[in-house]
């Protein structure tokens, strides 16, 4: 069955928010539709189910990797101002799935999993000062703990990763009859002067448009893109669970390093210059700024990888949708 929370959203999204009767018709068609579309991004970008249940994070506490790694956290993230608390949160929020750890930014998580684990390990007073030996002995007892507790109430993440290359753009510049369509379509829509030139300042405006045919982020948005995607898949395929996203990109500075590129490729073609131009000049350029950021992308690819925790789905089943009588007839 289909819940209300589903429902909900589809009819929002067909109705933009107004309050309108859809027939059950028209609502599959609008389904079909809105599933097609993720499953296109699927087959583009699979999510990955992961059980995380303590077993990798035993493995990685018994490893040979745990100490140069932990080490390595703690020469990071070392302060004489942290207590031991902060120490141990900022340390599980370093590690990921690959070391068995489900996303610390999610409040259940921390609340259910991780603080449990630091309450229940009193061999340390949480407020002192710490120092590297003692951290390495007293983080191992609490992820113990945590892989315990994992072991007991596994956890269930929602795992994607993009790599961006470069090989969508190229595609796309490749393709001179699609990149010709995109362009006018971007720019059909910005405001023109009465000679028909418009400003440089749209660049941006434009290269969002262009973005997803080029297998490219919005600038500045690779974090919603990663999560977003992650959210709509398992909203409408698991009935739907309740997701909890975290910060998006395990590492933060891939979102940064993306639009780094995207800025420094702008620099170079004066985009901010604000300066008004013919409609084939703008193309132009937009497309120099595509062929830049491919090269560079090319050079340096920037991989990006998400995880959200799935909880349970809601139990309850759509009334928002019931057949009419004519269609029951």
């Amino acid at each position: 069955m289909i819940t209300d929370l589903l429902t909900s959203q589809v009819l929002n999204e067909f109705t933009h928010g107004k309050q309108e009767k859809v027939s059950k018709t028209e609502f599959k068609e609008v389904l079909s539709d809105i599933l097609l579309g993720m499953a296109a991004g699927l087959k583009r970008d699979p999510i990955v189910i992961l059980r995380i249940d303590g077993e990798d994070l035993f493995e990685f506490l018994n490893g040979s990797t745990y100490e140069p790694e932990i080490v390595s956290i703690f020469s990071q993230i070392e302060s004489p101002q942290k207590s031991f608390h902060d120490y141990i949160i900022q340390a599980l929020s370093k590690l990921n799935v690959d070391q068995g750890i489900p996303p610390t930014s999610d409040s259940w998580v921390v609340s259910n999993i991780v603080e449990p684990a630091l309450v229940s390990e009193h061999g340390y007073d949480l407020d002192k000062p710490v120092s590297q030996e003692i951290f390495l002995e007293e983080f191992k007892k609490v992820a113990l703990s945590v892989a315990n507790r994992l072991k007991e109430q596994p956890v269930i993440v929602a795992h994607s990763e993009s790599t961006f290359d470069g090989s969508g753009v190229k595609r796309l510049l490749s393709n001179k009859f699609e990149l010709d369509k995109i362009l006018n379509s971007a720019i059909e829509t910005l405001p023109k002067d009465r000679n028909g030139k418009m400003s440089k300042d749209y660049l941006r405006v434009a290269l969002d448009v262009v973005a997803p045919s080029a297998a490219l982020p919005p600038f500045g948005a690779i974090e919603e893109v990663c999560c977003l995607f992650s959210h709509q898949f398992l909203f409408f395929v698991f009935n739907p669970p309740v997701l909890h996203q975290g910060k998006g990109p395990d590492n933060p500075e891939f979102s940064r390093e993306m639009d780094k590129v995207i800025g420094e490729v702008f620099k170079m073609v004066s985009a901010d210059d604000a300066k008004l131009v013919k409609e084939d000049e703008f193309k132009k350029i937009l497309t120099e700024i595509l062929g830049s950021i491919m090269l560079q992308l090319e050079g340096n690819p920037i991989s990006v990888s998400s995880n959200s925790v799935v909880h349970e789905p809601l139990g309850s089943s759509s009334t928002l949708l019931q057949p009419s009588p004519a269609e029951t007839a």
